[in-house]
This record gives structure tokens, C-alpha cells and sequence, in this order.
């Protein structure tokens, strides 16, 4: 599924307008030819996908019709990754 991968990375960032503060992490992405089969195979091998506020997203983590179809999740060290599959 990674083996010829044209992975960019990234950053996300969340603002906390209450504290005052904002947490920026790395992110990483990785395009995908499909994304439903792309998001089996890593639950398959134990990935858990992230749920987040905003944008609505599938059973399967994945946020749809608002740019690439996305859905993110965190290696062991706290990373941000995603896969993404333009339309």
C-alpha cells in the first residue's frame, strides 16, 4: 500500500481560544488511490483512527466532501498522520 508513495508532510494546529494557547504538531500524509481500502488495511493491522469535532466523519474515521477525502491518525510517538485520496 506505501511501497511507491509520494508522502508530504504537514502541520496541525489547535487553537484554544479560552487558555489562550495553540499546540502545533507535525503531520504527515499520504495520498491513497482508495481510501475505504486504504483505512481497512490499517484497522486490519490495529491502526485506530482519530475522531475529531468539525467536519463530519464516516464510521471508519474518514471526513468526506470538504477537499480530499481524509482520515487521520496517531503513530506511537503522538504524530499526526493521514491518509488522503484526491477526487
Amino acid at each position: 500500500m506505501f511501497a511507491n508513495t509520494k508522502a508530504f508532510s504537514g502541520f496541525a494546529v489547535t487553537i484554544w481560544r479560552r487558555r489562550g494557547s495553540s499546540t502545533v504538531r507535525r503531520s504527515a500524509s499520504t495520498p491513497v488511490d482508495d481510501i475505504d481500502q486504504a483505512v481497512d488495511e490499517l484497522t486490519a493491522r490495529g491502526v485506530q483512527f482519530e475522531h475529531y469535532d468539525g467536519p463530519a466523519q464516516d464510521q471508519q474515521g474518514i471526513s468526506r466532501g470538504h477537499g480530499p477525502d481524509i482520515a487521520w491518525f496517531k503513530d506511537p510517538a503522538g504524530n499526526i498522520l493521514s491518509v488522503l485520496q484526491e477526487k
